[in-house]
């Protein structure tokens, strides 16, 4: 049985008020990969399980990696367009803040639907529970969510489907909420920041026998911002076989499958520096092409820094070590 963390303290009044714990399933990674079907759990400011809802959605195009989710062409065909459950989406994610695993990806995700479909979805901030396990200090493996399951003895039924992934996040979630509460926890939330532009080309019909991916412009993703700084010093550079450290600069370079924005956010909400050269304190570089004659793939030659491959990286994102903390003696 979980344990029920509620204490005598008081709990703490900025706290949000209400959560959407959310789980999307994906034709894939990239910026034009499209939704498959969602979930979303609606929890009260305790995180008590208020309702829940399910949603098919037909992507348009060839479904992905069925092997993954095991929706096909034939299961989604007569699913409804984003644009449809759109409306109610918006119902279950107004005046909440959207907590998910990775929260960035199933945000950049939601957005982009959001954007395709010319609407804009009534969340201002997201909370990932990677981030939160991480400033709770949970002695987890690694950070799948079944590792995180598993550490509050939740089980799970049906993984990759959307509903019971909710689910199981939703049965984690509350005793992370409360752990955090009693233990005066500040929230990671970040904020949402909706698409702003999509240009997109003439409809594309519903799949079917003749499935196609759709031919969407590239349009404003989102508006550009300045980073903050990272939080953390630079230990250093990457050593092969180790994990990332918190404050190491990564520096990428040539095409990624997955958006780079989205890379670099997933890079940053780790807790590392995103550099936009390379230099002799780089830690590391991330290129698929590491023969290119790119300014940084050459100069990250010169000075010896270390390069890996995106799939590479996006392993090491999985478990970066918190930063170390210099103690005064």
């Amino acid at each position: 049985m979980l344990e029920d963390h509620t204490t005598a303290a008081p709990w703490p009044a900025a706290y949000p008020t209400g959560y959407a714990v959310v789980d999307v399933e994906t034709t894939g990674l990239a910026r034009d990969d499209r939704i498959v079907s969602a979930a979303v759990y609606r929890l009260d400011a305790r995180g008590d399980v208020e309702d829940h809802w399910y949603t098919l959605v037909n992507p348009q195009r060839d479904p992905g990696p069925v092997w993954i989710h095991g929706l096909t062409s034939d299961v989604l065909k007569d699913a409804p367009l984003f644009s449809e459950i759109a409306q109610e989406f918006s119902a279950r994610l107004a005046d909440r803040v959207l907590v998910a695993h990775n929260a960035v990806f199933d945000w950049s995700m939601i957005a982009r639907e959001y954007a395709r479909a010319e609407r804009t979805a009534p969340v201002r901030q997201r909370l990932c529970t990677i981030a939160l396990s991480k400033e709770l200090g949970l002695p987890l493996p690694n950070h799948k969510l079944a590792s995180l399951a598993a550490h509050f003895g939740v089980e799970q039924q049906h993984a990759h489907h959307a509903l019971d992934d909710a689910r199981v996040l939703a049965e984690a979630f509350r005793p992370s909420l409360h752990a955090a509460a009693s233990g005066g926890v500040r929230l990671p939330l970040l904020e949402c920041r909706p698409l702003t532009e999509w240009s997109q080309s003439p409809a594309t019909p519903r799949i079917g026998h003749q499935a196609q991916h759709a031919s969407y412009g590239q349009g404003s993703w989102r508006p550009s911002r300045k980073r903050p700084p990272c939080p953390y010093p630079n230990p250093g550079r990457y050593e092969d076989g180790k994990p990332l450290k918190q404050g190491m600069r990564v520096a990428f370079s040539g095409d990624t499958s997955v958006d780079r924005e989205l890379l670099e956010d997933r890079a940053v909400e780790a807790g590392l520096h995103i550099a936009t050269s390379v230099s002799r304190l780089t830690s590391l570089l991330v290129t698929n092409d590491p023969d290119a004659g790119t300014s940084k793939v050459v100069k990250a030659k010169a000075f010896g820094t270390p390069v890996v491959d995106e799939a590479a990286f996006g392993q090491l994102l999985r478990d970066v070590a918190p930063a170390q903390v210099v103690s005064d003696g």
